[in-house]
């Protein structure tokens, strides 16, 4: 019997860093995700393996479910002997690690998951470069978090940090208004589909940015919080509701001059792209993975002309709203 999962990959369009904070932040899925198959076998082993977006495979791993002075047949968890399997390297290991902690993580909160003599075959299969940013790390923890039959934000929140947006994107098929309220993650659909939008570019930066890092250097700086809260949580209401470009371009300036007043640190077009007649807007941690612009046809030429060879068009990036 095979198990199959599947979840959507992630932008935040306004509100990053904010989001921590409670801000009102608008986040879409994309039409690029990550499955999970899991398959049962008749061996003491839970072998993995990743395949990335071009069809190799990227990571493997096998956890046992006893060690040798235990009976096959004993109730056990096939994470507990995984630091005696040998690594072909530390990058290896850390990224076991990594995978060993969130399936501990997603025991604690099901005692009766990965329980018992019977083995498994698991596959994970991406769509879009590990490089890019669309949330490898969050469709991984919301896919196990439906093969372990757990809530998916408590799981992400026991395993690492973040605000969970991530992990709401994973589960919608349609843009969403995100906000922490209580410690508690609420998400509503709504009608995000701007008439414009055939004029809107995702542009990744060459290099993937390392969101903690991003988040702790947030954490550092001494502002008025609950302003921050306000105006970005404004701006996103605005945004959902504007119905010109110029309009969404004033909107997109007014968030990277506040963030960057916040950061203070110079905003993506102040420091990469000066001379360009569009607005550009990071997005997420601040210092790589995808930035938004707003251009026409020539855009792709301009960055690619920078040697930006990633440029996505809003709609081959953005999952489309049924009905």
């Amino acid at each position: 019997m095979t198990k199959s999962f599947y979840s959507n990959g992630k932008l935040l369009l306004t509100g990053e860093y904010a989001v921590l904070d409670g801000a009102l932040s608008l986040a879409v899925p994309t039409k690029f995700g990550q499955s999970l198959s899991v398959k049962e076998v008749n061996s003491s082993q839970l072998v993995w393996k990743s395949w990335d977006d071009v069809g190799r495979v990227w990571f493997e791993e096998t956890f046992f479910s006893s060690s040798p002075e235990h009976t096959p047949n004993e109730q056990s968890s096939f994470i507990s002997y995984f630091d005696q399997a040998p690594h072909k390297s530390q990058n290896g290991k850390t990224l076991s690690k990594t995978l060993s902690k969130i399936l501990r993580e997603a025991k604690k909160l099901n005692p009766d998951f990965l329980t018992g003599a019977k083995g498994y075959a698991v596959e994970t299969k991406m769509t879009f470069p590990r490089d890019w940013g669309l949330g490898s790390s969050s469709t991984l923890i919301n896919n196990i978090a439906q093969w372990a039959k757990v809530d998916a934000f408590q799981l992400v929140w026991n395993a690492f940090s973040g605000s969970g947006y991530d992990i709401a994107c994973a589960q919608h098929d349609h843009p969403i208004l995100y906000s922490l309220k209580n410690e508690k993650p609420n998400a509503t659909e709504v009608d995000f589909n701007p008439s414009f939008r055939d004029m809107l570019y995702f542009i990744h930066l060459n290099k993937k940015q390392n969101s903690r890092e991003g988040i702790a250097a947030y954490r550092n700086k001494n502002f008025h919080k609950a302003r921050l809260v306000e105006q970005v949580s404004e701006i996103t209401l605005k945004t959902v509701s504007c119905k010109s470009l110029s309009q969404f371009e004033s909107l997109m300036s007014q968030h990277e001059t506040l963030l960057s007043r916040t950061l203070q640190i110079p905003t993506v077009k102040e420091s990469l792209f000066p001379d360009f007649k569009g607005s550009v807007k990071s997005l997420g941690a601040w210092g790589g993975d995808f930035v938004l612009a707003t251009g026409d046809e020539t855009t792709p030429l301009y960055f690619e002309g920078l040697g930006y060879g990633t440029v996505v068009p809003y709609s081959q990036m953005v999952l489309e709203p049924k009905g």
